[in-house]
Order: structure tokens, then C-alpha cells, then sequence
């Protein structure tokens, strides 16, 4: 993008993200300057996403955007905050077309409207290689009230929202494979952030996550954080109409996909026991909390079957490296 484009489509393009928010001065400064709300910390959250890795290189823009800002407030719900503004930085291939770079852009105004959460700053650049998106989000808690990863304690119940194995479906799905459950496309596509789940859970979860990496990858997260052992039955684990009929015709190997598929960005939470009732008060008709589990002492995950064996699963959760 030639100089005096970026600075026009700065301008144009970007600036009415801000929706004149102070703390962005216009676009027109070198950082944001933000106020946190009184007697709150701030809580920030980096994701970068690249075209062929994080969504389709052929994916519409829309979906490009969905996905980028979707993926990052989930970060703020995992810790119970609520989001204040996001800074982009927006690395464009030097070959894309000016109406995939608008269109982009509309995608993301809609996201962010849609969620409360401002445009404040960031950057743009140009790349002979494919589209990278990187949103920091910067939201806030109360002091002391963020959820972490490391808070859970032996005995506590393990819950999940929504439902597993939707997002992993939608992308095979999406990419063609015979089977896969057209309906669960947008599950991929659109993942919904459980923000007002994040916030309701201050004070009642111990530990939580937001689920990117799989299931059973998260849960070993809070379970190496928290130093103990999670302990996963996988009879329990919620799964959508679409993907049982999937499962019953998957043959072996089907569970192990689905819980360990990654990006249906639902919360993994650790609570105690006494905290049952307020939590399943917290459920609705289209977003259902479900006990999944038990934290013991010891290490790692253990997913075991209706008759208490431990599973074999022979797959692990998405990584970079």
C-alpha cells in the first residue's frame, strides 16, 4: 500500500472505528491514551491470525473478521473481563483487491458494534506474503476479580458451555469432507464469546479458559497451571444434535476429533462443589453448562468412558510448533 494510500485509508477507512472514543485522539497520535475505569486493572489479550492457518485463504472477508475479533473477546471472557477498545495491526498482501481491504474492514465494524468494543489504534503494513490480522484487546475487572488458569483446587467440578467438537465439524465441512455437518459451518465461521458468562462466573469459577487449542488441551492448561490433575468423563461432554449423528457414523477416532478439535472458543471452568446451583442457574435455552469432570490431585488429564476406563486418544490440540 503506497504511502499516501495508507494514510487515506487510516483516515477513511479506520478512523470511524474509533466511533470517537477520546482515548483514540483520532487515529492522528503514535499510541492511545485510555483511562481505566476507577478501582479496575486492565486486562489485555493478543491474537494474531494468518490467512491459510486461522481461516481459509478463499474465505470471505466477513468471515476473516468474525473470526479475528471473535477470537480475541473470548480471551476476555476466559478472564471474566469486559472489553474496553482493541488496537489492530493489519498486514495486508500487496495484492489484495481495495473492495477485500473495505469489505474487511465493514466485517470488522460490524463485529465490533455489535460487542461494545472500539477501534483505539494500531497499525497497517504491506506483505508479499499472506494476510496477518493481529487484535490486542484491552478490557477490565474489578481489582482482584480477573479468572485465571491457576485458581482451581482439588475436588472442584469442571464445566463447559455450549457444546464440543461444533467448530471442528463446521471446518471439515467447509473444506468439503463428506459427512460433515453442513449446519455447524457458522460454528467455525461465527464462534460465539461467552462475555457475559465470563463476567457472571467472577466469584463462583476457580479457574477458567477459553477452549481454541481442543478440549482436552485446555484442560491440561489449567491442569499444569493449577498444579493438579483434571479428570474428564467423556460420556458427560455436551455435543450438539449435528455432531452425534456425525459420531455414530465416525467409527473409531470419532470422540478423539471432536475433544480435541479446537476453536469452539466455549469456557472450560473450574468451580467448587458448593457453587453448583448459582452456576447451572446461569445456563439458558442456547447455552447450556454442563459438569464434565472432577479436579483431583496429581497431574495432567484423564478422559475415561461410561465404565471408567481411560480413554486412548491419540491426538493432541492444535499448536504452532
Amino acid at each position: 500500500m503506497a504511502s499516501g494510500g495508507e494514510f487515506d485509508f487510516i483516515r477513511t477507512r479506520l478512523g470511524p472505528l474509533t466511533r470517537n472514543h477520546a482515548a483514540a485522539l483520532g487515529l492522528s497520535d503514535d499510541a492511545a491514551v485510555l483511562d481505566p475505569p476507577e478501582g479496575c486493572q486492565l486486562v489485555l489479550a493478543c491474537d494474531t491470525l494468518v490467512a491459510g492457518v486461522h481461516f481459509r485463504a478463499d474465505d470471505p472477508p466477513e468471515t476473516a473478521a468474525s473470526r479475528a475479533m471473535r477470537s480475541n473477546l473470548s480471551d476476555m471472557a476466559a478472564m471474566g473481563a469486559e472489553p474496553l477498545g482493541y488496537l489492530s495491526a493489519l498486514t495486508w498482501p500487496r495484492d489484495i483487491a481495495p473492495d477485500w481491504r473495505d469489505a474487511f474492514v465493514a466485517g470488522l465494524a460490524a463485529e465490533q458494534d455489535r460487542f461494545g468494543v472500539p477501534l483505539l489504534g494500531g497499525d497497517t503494513t504491506s506483505t508479499p506474503g499472506p494476510m496477518t490480522v493481529t487484535l490486542t484487546l484491552i478490557g477490565s475487572v474489578p481489582q482482584g476479580a480477573a479468572l485465571t488458569r491457576g485458581g482451581a483446587a482439588a475436588d472442584d467440578d469442571i464445566w463447559v458451555s455450549g457444546t464440543i467438537g461444533d467448530a471442528a465439524l463446521g471446518l471439515a465441512a467447509q473444506e468439503g469432507e463428506a459427512g460433515a455437518p453442513a449446519e455447524l459451518i457458522d460454528r467455525y465461521t461465527r464462534p460465539e464469546s461467552r462475555l457475559e458468562l465470563g463476567r457472571a462466573l467472577r466469584g463462583l469459577a476457580s479457574a477458567a479458559i477459553d477452549i481454541s487449542d481442543g478440549l482436552l488441551a485446555d484442560a491440561g492448561h489449567i491442569a499444569e497451571t493449577s498444579g493438579l490433575a483434571l479428570t474428564i468423563e467423556a460420556g458427560d461432554v455436551p455435543l450438539s444434535a449435528p455432531a452425534r449423528t456425525w459420531l455414530a457414523g465416525a467409527g473409531e477416532g470419532g470422540l478423539g476429533r471432536l475433544l480435541t478439535g479446537g476453536d469452539d472458543y466455549e469456557l472450560l471452568f473450574t468451580a467448587p462443589p458448593a457453587h453448583r446451583a448459582a452456576i447451572a442457574a446461569l445456563a439458558g435455552a442456547h447455552m447450556p453448562l454442563t459438569r464434565i469432570g472432577r479436579a483431583e490431585a496429581g497431574a495432567g488429564v484423564v478422559c475415561r468412558d461410561a465404565s471408567g476406563e481411560t480413554l486412548k486418544i491419540d491426538r493432541d490440540g492444535f499448536t504452532h510448533f
